[in-house]
């Protein structure tokens, strides 16, 4: 015998819908526009003088703490429709700053492995791109969810990957 209360309880979240219970937010303009230029220059300077320094063995925490929270404002970008770059370049920027962390606490030397440049050179790419086109509202929400990504306990907010499937 099914209890009533249940059904009931879930008969009538169905016909609110989803959300109903909180009216939507008003996007003004701003939000519903992409970066103004001269922001999107700024942050996109700033991330790419954050790759030539840790490329040219002049990072530190902060610096590769810039290209890891890049790319995984990146990837949720990416996520909401903005950019198709496959998970596993993601991953391979992760694994990378993971390396160089790595060796920075065993040499001392802060640098990224030659062999990963060009795939940080695409995410800021990317993410250049992603500045330029989506709208401010979907490029807080990427920050905000990098904001909760960082405050939980997840090893990262991209997917594992099998390296042998990505040429």
């Amino acid at each position: 015998m099914t209890d009533t209360r249940t059904f009931a309880t879930s008969m009538s979240s169905k016909r609110r819908g989803a959300g109903a219970s909180r009216p939507r937010k008003h996007l003004t303009k701003t939000m519903l526009l992409p970066m103004d230029e001269a922001c999107a220059r700024e942050q996109s300077l700033s991330f790419h003088l954050a790759l030539v320094a840790c490329r040219n063995g002049h990072g530190n925490t902060h610096l590769f703490n810039e290209l890891i929270r890049t790319a995984y404002v990146a990837w949720f970008l990416q996520q909401d429709g903005y950019g198709s770059e496959p998970a596993v370049t993601f991953k391979t920027a992760e694994h990378a700053v993971e390396a160089a962390l790595e060796l920075a606490h065993h040499s001392g030397e802060w640098v990224l492995a030659e062999d990963t440049i060009c795939v940080f050179e695409r995410l800021l790419a990317l993410h250049d791109r992603q500045l330029a086109t989506a709208p401010m509202h979907k490029v807080i929400d990427a920050q905000r969810r990098l904001r909760q990504f960082l405050a939980g306990t997840a090893n990262s907010p991209v997917p594992d990957t099998d390296r042998a499937d990505v040429s």
